[in-house]
């Protein structure tokens, strides 16, 4: 089948040329030492850095979820990939890990070189917040499998860290304190309820214009709120272990609070957390009033304004504070772990939400 066969069949090659040339200095500005080889060979090449007895290492791979659905509707693809490294990167370093490179993987309905590249430039601005390599990914171009204006992205990354220093939750004990960081929104998890409770399933006309109405409880639009990108937490958080030392962290994604805060904790501890300690972002405010959530569901589905929630000895607490903050973040002492069941305990001034 000759070139033009394949386009008329869907698939335009001299646009995946196009797509690369394009993001070539995106990806380049992401390049860090160990980066071997550049762009367009058949495996993105990473040299392991130097000085680790005992390296391990660490993996994630996440998506944007129906977050996505939003950028369509808002035809803005620029923001889009830093939430997909977002999702990786950040749950690499609650390990303790510090991520090394990233790869992505986009599929798309009709390969425009110009959304293509959009896209990528989220992913490059996501990898060099959290200080990782974009070796190589992928774009595929998939004719009749979806709407041509749609994608999908996905993301893979790979971290270090020196065995001894893994944080898988052995140090937590009774009375360490509970220290929140904030979070820069919904993030990308929830947006189906998201989508649901403003109305966006509606038609693509009616749900823009949706998107587009200024919202005085946010002090923007609701888009603009919306596609708000996933804050990458993984420079801080290594900066804190670092420094101050943790003894175990939980990266706040789907299932909120009640799903993610107990994957941290060793059997025989629970997390005892204050609703009022934190601001909850008024985002979460509007959509529980908007839809009758009620309370259990929004803190087991969203991150209401905090999306790490990190467990120190109780003597370093005002200094992990100060850490975050100095590395930019809001953080807030929201807590302590306290001996029982394994799980969390969220108490509000209605009583306790399990």
């Amino acid at each position: 089948m000759s070139e033009n066969a394949y386009k008329k069949a869907g698939v335009d090659v001299e646009a995946g040329y196009e797509s690369v040339r394009l993001i070539k200095d995106d990806v380049k500005k992401t390049a860090i030492e160990g980066v071997l080889g550049g762009i367009g060979g058949f495996g993105g090449l990473f040299e392991l850095p130097k000085g680790y007895e005992n390296p391990v290492l660490v993996s994630g791979t996440d998506g944007v979820g129906t977050k996505i659905k939003v950028a369509f509707l808002m035809d803005k693809h620029d923001t889009i990939g830093q939430d997909c490294v977002a999702m990786c990167v950040n749950d690499i370093a609650c390990s303790g890990a510090k991520p090394l490179f990233f790869l992505d993987y986009l599929a798309i309905g009709k390969n425009v070189p110009e959304k293509v590249a959009k896209i990528v430039k989220g992913v490059a601005d996501g990898c060099v917040k959290a200080g990782c390599a974009l070796v190589g990914g992928e774009t595929a171009e998939h004719p009749d499998l979806m709407p041509e204006d749609e994608y999908d992205l996905g993301g893979f990354s790979v971290g270090i860290v020196e065995k001894s220093k893994i944080t898988d939750g052995e140090k937590a004990s009774e009375g360490n304190v509970l220290i929140g960081i904030a979070s820069s929104g919904v993030h990308s998890n929830g947006y189906s309820l998201v989508r649901s409770v403003f109305g966006l399933n509606k038609s693509d006309k009616k749900a823009a214009k949706i998107l587009n109405t200024y919202s005085e409880e946010l002090g923007k639009t609701i888009g603009e709120e919306l596609l708000t990108p996933t804050r990458i937490y993984v420079k801080p958080l290594l900066k804190l272990i670092e420094e101050v030392g943790i003894n175990t962290v939980s990266h706040i994604t789907g299932g909120g609070f009640i799903e993610n805060v107990p994957r941290m904790l060793p059997d025989g501890l629970k997390a005892v957390i204050r609703k009022g300690t934190w601001k909850i972002l008024p985002i979460f405010d509007l959509m529980q009033k908007k839809a009758g959530i009620p309370e259990r569901d929004m803190y087991n589905t969203f991150n209401m304004g905090l999306g790490m929630v990190v467990a120190v000895d109780a003597d370093k607490a005002d200094a992990a504070v100060k850490c975050l903050e100095d590395a930019g973040e809001k953080a807030y002492i929201i807590g302590t772990l306290e001996k029982g069941e394994k799980g969390v305990e969220i108490i509000t001034e209605n009583g306790v939400i399990k």
